[in-house]
């Protein structure tokens, strides 16, 4: 067998294997990893480099990050100002999903998702709302308003440097002219129907975010001191290119902070970290790696293509390479999806003469539609365990915004994009 089919074979299993949950998703992640090293598909460190890579890193240091805002009860306090103006549930879910979105927009969308996380637990804690209703619009809204910027998302840069290989490229709110109505559209979506499909969960017993504490004895300054290196942090994600820092590494040092202060004890900040995500996250880019290294990705992506013929509609065209970046970037990494297809799609838009911006655009937004596996991007995964969520939930509460971003996108695409302007 090639091992471009084996991959495939690999991701079938994973996905029979976190539909049906027999087994836990980390123990899954950790089989395919393994497994892709016993067949000789990749080498041991290409398949284990996933749990150095800088997301996993950055999940370590803000779990500790937040973990300490939660320590303290500072989450509590944050939350119970939040509450203070939102009474419902449905204006809460609104109020994450703006602040979120609008924030993620100029940070990263995982940046985003990590800082404010222990925020929004510590407001289901407050409101008495549970934290598995508030946490997946979190998560949800940060993938949407990772478009409405160049800096949003590492795929937007993939493909502006695309853009710029053939003398074109993409101005610094380019992607909002799609990204700030799905952004708008999903908020409206759960706003008035979505809420009904997101889960009601108790947070696991497992999750470093425990909600029954009493934070009565927690010395002032150690509140204060969690706020404000988190936002310390925050501000150095923002301006992580003029300092030239990455964010695994701002956040490596706002959770050291905490540690040498004493603001949260070492034994606190271990078990802070969700180590069921480290596994999920670390042994699933392996299959990642897999796909792009044996072809495997690519095939899946010229198969589906090839089957328009030589000469396809443009309105097809779009909509096909928006749905497969779609799939697959439920199961790779939006990084890894658009890093795929983005050659692609340019040499298509070039052998049938149309503006590549028009196909790029689809490639980006699509690939930004991670809502329906809590492997589809790393806030997914993050809050798998503090929301108690199972694979199925992200499934019943993605796919419709996943048909939402479609509806909004096919619309928008063809007007700001025209194929042959």
């Amino acid at each position: 067998m090639s091992p471009a089919t084996i991959t495939l074979l690999f991701l079938l299993f994973a996905v029979v294997m976190f539909v049906w949950e027999k087994i836990p998703l980390g123990v899954t992640s950790m089989i395919v990893c393994v497994g892709l090293v016993i067949t000789g598909v990749l080498d041991w460190k290409t398949a284990f480099s996933g749990f150095i890579d800088s997301n996993v890193i950055l999940f370590v240091a803000m779990f500790i990050v937040g973990g300490a805002l939660f320590e303290t009860g500072m989450a509590n306090k944050i939350g119970g100002v939040v509450t203070h103006f939102a009474k419902t549930e449905r204006q809460l879910i609104i109020a994450i999903m703006v602040i979120v979105g609008l924030m993620s927009g100029v940070l990263s969308n995982t940046g985003t998702a990590a800082v404010l996380i222990p925020v929004v637990i510590g407001i289901a804690a407050k409101s008495g709302y549970s934290r598995s209703r508030l946490l997946m619009p979190l998560v949800f809204a940060a993938a949407m308003g990772g478009n409405l910027s160049l800096l949003g998302a590492p795929g937007n840069l993939i493909a502006q440097s695309a853009m710029g290989e053939i003398g074109l490229s993409f101005g610094f709110f380019e992607y909002a002219k799609v990204g700030l109505p799905i952004l708008i559209a999903g908020i409206l979506y759960f706003a008035f129907i979505g809420y009904k499909f997101l889960p009601e969960k108790q947070g696991s017993t497992e999750s470093s975010y425990d909600e029954q504490k009493d934070f009565s004895n927690v010395p002032k300054w150690k509140q204060m001191m969690s706020l404000i290196i988190l936002i310390l942090t925050l501000l150095g994600m923002i301006f992580e290119d003029k300092i030239g820092i990455k964010l695994c590494v701002i956040g490596c040092v706002g959770a050291l902070a905490l540690i040498i202060t004493g603001v949260i004890s070492e034994k606190n900040a271990l078990k802070s970290i969700d180590l069921k995500t480290i596994f999920l996250f670390g042994g699933t880019l392996s299959l990642a790696a897999a796909l792009q290294e044996t072809g495997a990705g690519e095939e899946i992506a010229t198969a589906v293509i090839g089957i328009l013929g030589k000469n396809p509609s443009p309105y097809v065209l779009t909509f096909v390479v928006f749905m497969l970046c779609c799939v697959l970037t439920n199961f790779m990494s939006n990084t890894a999806t658009t890093a795929l297809l983005v050659p692609i799609c340019v040499s298509i838009a070039t052998e049938i003469g149309a503006d590549p911006s028009a196909v790029l655009m689809a490639c980006v937004i699509g690939g930004s539609c991670a809502y329906a596996t809590p492997i589809g991007m790393p806030a997914n995964t993050m809050v798998i365990t503090a929301g108690g969520y199972t694979f199925k939930d992200y499934a019943k509460a993605g796919i419709p915004l996943i048909v939402v971003a479609t509806i909004v996108s096919m619309v928008l695409l063809p007007i700001f994009y025209p194929f042959f302007p």
